[in-house]
């Protein structure tokens, strides 16, 4: 499904003839259906990993392939469009408007369609969702009233909506107390086997690693599977 080929990913240090390599010559292959960790220290470079697979961030060098098509080459809207279309983005804080209602806020990447119909669809989806993780009678209340594992979960369902084929999470656990960290892991394994989607977790947390069916561990710019 993702192809990454000797991605190399560098900042240049402003002022300087300093170039900081963050990502060295890196490649991965992620098959439809894995399930996979990345581990690394602060600064190893996973959350610009995440970036360049996501196409929020280019490489340098190197390619990035979606179901074998090379994303690297495409423009601002067609990389939009694909990341609208094909990833769901789950990230360490939920994001979740205060204001708003709980499914309200997971409806909120629909509010621009004006088709009457899709929009219907999409409260139905969210409505089988949020049954889906366990937070279907919570569906009037606002984030302030809900716990942080209760919030993350609904930015889970937020990720969702629109039917991805990949999540990307990047510290999902790292706010959350063990109980709530151990459910939400357990989430990912079922949205994983029930839901068909691809899931990558980048985490310092072993614990959650140890829910994926592939760790990698990122290191000086370069990755290596280890056994799990």
């Amino acid at each position: 499904m993702l192809k990454l080929d000797k991605i190399t990913k560098y900042y240049e240090v402003p002022e300087t003839t300093i170039r900081r390599t963050v990502l060295d010559e890196l490649s991965l292959e992620i098959a439809k259906g894995d399930r996979i960790a990345i581990l690394g220290p602060s600064g190893s470079g996973k959350s610009t990993l995440l970036n360049v697979m996501s196409s929020l961030d280019l490489p340098n060098s190197g390619t990035v392939k979606f179901d074998g098509e090379e994303i690297s080459n495409y423009g601002s809207d067609q990389l939009a469009q694909f990341r609208n279309k094909k990833i769901g983005f789950v990230f360490q804080s939920h994001h979740l408007l205060p204001q708003l209602s709980l499914l309200e806020n997971v409806l909120l990447p629909y509010l621009p369609e004006k088709d009457k119909a899709v929009k219907k669809e999409a409260e139905k989806r969210a409505l089988d969702l949020l049954d889906f993780v366990g937070l279907s009678n919570q569906i009037h209340q606002r984030p302030g009233q809900m716990s942080g594992g209760e919030c993350q979960r609904a930015a889970v369902v937020r990720a969702l909506i629109h039917q991805p084929k990949l999540i990307l999470a990047d510290e999902p656990t790292g706010s959350l107390d063990k109980e709530s960290a151990d459910q939400l892991a357990k989430l990912f394994v079922r949205i994983n086997e029930e839901q068909a989607v691809t899931m990558i977790v980048v985490t310092h947390s072993q614990e959650l690693a140890q829910y994926m069916n592939r760790i990698c561990r990122i290191e000086n710019g370069k990755i290596k599977e280890q056994n799990t």
